[in-house]
Formats: C-alpha cells, sequence, structure tokens
C-alpha cells in the first residue's frame, strides 16, 4: 500500500454501518435464521446512504457456525439487490467479519471495484446440528460440538481451556478479569442509556411478530461479588468463569465499503480511512495473543506507537485472553472498548470482528473521533487479525491521524 494515497479511485474508505441488535442464544431472536437477520441491515445501508444497488460489486459477509452454502447471496437476494450483485460468504471463524471488511478494503485499492457491503453474521441459534458420516456404520451420523482447528499433533483445545492456559502463562489473574468484565457490563449500559446504539440498530420483526430493537447482553445488576460467584467453568483451578466470558450470540453487521470518490458523490462528510491490516498465526495452545501478535506486527511495521491510537476495539471472548493481548499490545485495558464489549453483547462469531469496525466509523462519522484507530481479534486455530484506520473529512487529503501514513 503507498504512504499517500494520490488516486481517489483505489482510497478504501468506509462511510456507513448498520447491525442487528445483538441478542443472546435463544433470546429474543432465536426464531431467526442467519440470512433473516442479515437481509434487513443490507438493505438499510443501500437505502440510507443512497448508493445505486446495481452499482456495487459483491457482497461479501463472514459467518462461522452456517449451514454453508452462500448465506450472503440468500440475504442480498432476500434484501431485494439485484440478482446481478454477486455474493460471497467467508470463513476465519470469529475473525471473519473483520476479514471480509479488510477483503473488501483491498479490492478498492487493488482498483478491482469500487463499492462493496461487507461484514458478518451468526445466528447462533438457529445454527444447524453438526456430524460426521461414522465409518463404522455408513451413513451413521457422530454428532459433534464444535470443529477441529489443529491437530492433536499441536494441540486443539478448547476456547475457554485455552483461555484458562493463556491466563496462567500471563499471569492475569482472576480478580484482574472480574473487574473487566464488570467494566464491560457498566460501558455497554452507559451507552446505552445515553443512545449511542439508537441510530446503529436496525430493528427486527421475528417470525412471531415481535419487534427487536435493542441489545440483551449487558446486564445493568452486575458486581464484582455477582462475579465471584461463579467457579471456573473449563478447567478444575481455572480462573476464567462463565462471568468474565462472553456468551453465543445471534446478530448481524453490514458496513459500506467505497473509495474517496463515490464516498464525496453520496455526500459522506466524514469517514474512516483503510490504513494497513496484518493476520497472524500463533501457537493454537495460547490463541487467545494471536491478536495481540497481529496487531503489534502491523504497528510495527506501519510505524505507530500505541500512544498514538485514539481508539481500540478487541474481542472479549474471554477476559483472560483480552486482557493478555492487550498488554502484548502494550494498550491499557481501560482505553479499549470504550462502549463495552463482547462479555456484555455476546458474541455472534461472524459478526463480531465487524462490529469492532462500527464502533470505529460511528465516532469517526460524529467526529468525536480524533485520528487512528485499531481493531483486532484473537481467532480460533491460533490465528489473529488486526487493522488500523484514519479517520479523515470531506476536505479533500485532511487526515487526521499522526504516525501513520497520510
Amino acid at each position: 500500500m503507498p504512504d499517500d494515497w494520490t488516486d481517489d479511485d483505489r482510497e478504501p474508505v468506509l462511510i456507513l454501518a448498520r447491525r442487528t441488535p445483538f441478542t443472546r442464544k435463544h433470546g429474543a431472536l432465536a426464531s431467526v435464521t442467519a440470512d433473516g437477520l442479515l437481509a434487513p441491515v443490507l438493505a438499510a445501508v443501500v437505502a440510507e446512504s443512497g448508493i445505486d444497488p446495481a452499482s456495487i460489486d459483491d457482497v461479501i459477509i463472514g459467518n462461522a457456525v452456517g449451514a454453508g452454502g452462500n448465506v450472503a447471496r440468500l440475504a442480498a437476494l432476500r434484501a431485494g439487490l439485484p440478482v446481478t450483485v454477486p455474493a460471497q460468504t467467508i470463513d476465519r471463524q470469529c475473525g471473519s467479519g473483520l476479514e471480509a471488511i479488510v477483503l473488501a478494503c483491498r479490492l478498492i485499492a487493488a482498483g478491482a471495484g469500487t463499492a462493496y457491503l461487507a461484514g458478518g453474521v451468526d445466528s447462533t441459534s438457529t445454527a444447524p446440528l453438526r456430524a460426521h458420516r461414522l465409518t463404522s456404520r455408513p451413513g451413521a451420523p457422530d454428532f459433534f460440538d464444535r470443529v477441529r482447528f489443529a491437530p492433536d499433533t499441536l494441540g486443539d483445545p478448547d476456547m475457554g481451556v485455552s483461555a484458562d492456559a493463556v491466563a496462567e502463562r500471563c499471569g492475569i489473574s482472576r480478580a484482574r478479569q472480574d473487574a473487566f468484565a464488570l467494566r464491560s457490563h457498566e460501558r455497554a449500559v452507559r451507552a446505552t442509556d445515553a443512545g449511542e446504539f439508537a441510530e446503529e440498530i436496525i430493528p427486527l420483526t421475528t417470525p412471531a411478530g415481535i419487534t427487536v430493537a435493542a441489545d440483551q447482553g449487558a446486564r445493568r445488576t452486575m458486581s464484582t461479588s455477582f462475579l465471584a460467584r461463579f467457579g471456573p467453568a473449563f478447567t478444575a483451578n481455572g480462573t476464567v468463569t462463565a462471568g468474565n466470558s462472553c456468551a453465543d450470540a445471534d446478530g448481524a453487521v453490514v458496513v459500506l465499503v467505497t473509495n474517496r470518490t463515490i464516498a464525496a458523490e453520496l455526500g459522506a462528510v466524514r469517514m474512516l480511512r483503510f490504513v494497513d491490516a496484518v493476520s497472524v498465526g500463533t501457537d493454537p495452545n495460547y490463541l487467545g495473543l494471536a491478536g495481540g501478535e497481529a496487531a503489534r506486527l502491523l504497528l510495527g511495521r506501519r510505524g505507530v506507537s500505541p500512544p498514538a491510537l485514539d481508539n481500540v476495539e478487541f474481542t472479549e471472548a474471554f477476559a483472560a485472553q483480552a486482557l493478555a493481548a492487550l498488554d502484548v499490545m502494550e494498550v491499557p485495558e481501560e482505553r479499549a472498548n470504550r462502549q463495552g464489549g463482547a462479555i456484555a453483547f455476546g458474541h455472534p462469531f461472524g459478526a463480531s470482528g465487524a462490529l469492532l469496525v462500527l464502533r470505529l466509523l460511528h465516532p469517526a462519522r460524529e467526529g468525536t473521533l480524533g485520528g487512528l484507530s485499531l481493531a483486532a481479534l484473537s481467532i480460533a486455530g491460533g490465528l489473529g487479525t488486526a487493522a488500523l484506520w484514519e479517520r479523515i473529512d470531506e476536505q479533500r487529503g485532511t487526515g487526521t491521524g499522526t504516525g501513520a501514513d497520510g
């Protein structure tokens, strides 16, 4: 990527993002399938942005626990997009939504297109049952709860077991984890009460005719004493509990990714400019550290010091791994996830990475995000992804960040 963008037609920017409410697994949106979550958000982004739907080059959606097929195409058609608009579904597990947005940005930068709808979706409530076909009894199902991410020769621990391993290895105490979880709920409740999510949420109506317009996860009554009641959830003497871990959730996020020229034509005043992104692989046994390693590599190669970041969003699958990764990044925990994170909102795997970007885009559009920002997360199998962004204003060439290109 060049040090300074000189071609507005190949400068990737984000100008609008919308999402569903995030609700608990088997909660308020339990009867809505993944395409049912995604389609209204796709339609809303197209309608609100004013973009000609026929001009969209592709719909790129991350999905982690679906039934296969192509939920992006199904939802795009259900949303009323022209049949001529293609769509693809990608899977990097809980990094899928962020990866979809980064891919769209890379395509803009390569000159391959001018406008993409990108994001992620998962309905953990309606996810299909999974089974292998038994070789001992041909055709008989062998049901399993999760797919494999690494061979036994390397180690493939469950996510919670790995979080406990990270906590032990990095010295992340139970008290610190619980305090982080409490702060996530408190921040989410405070932001909700302040109306900070009102514009971004697209209300959904369930098959039973019930309209769902608000997130379901954050607990107003969360307290240190309540969190202290939880015992170890994954290992006998572990510090990771149900209280300082995220819950599975249902939700969808869609972002309009375009170039600087189209953004100006659509009347965008402030936008989020894509700077760079990195994905890395690490030891699957300590997978929670991978997002921190990706961020450290990205910031290093762009010459950005952590204090130069105006905002940081990191997926809180578990407080233990989020804290360990933030330590690797040298980002104080209080500076991350200012509106709360997955511990409060829940974790619709394919959509969570896209939510990080929405969290950065909205304050950029409102003018409250000053300069550079970072979205990062750790992914099953020992993978990590991080993406760097910069707020820019409508006046040509006015990047607001310091310590990075542009």
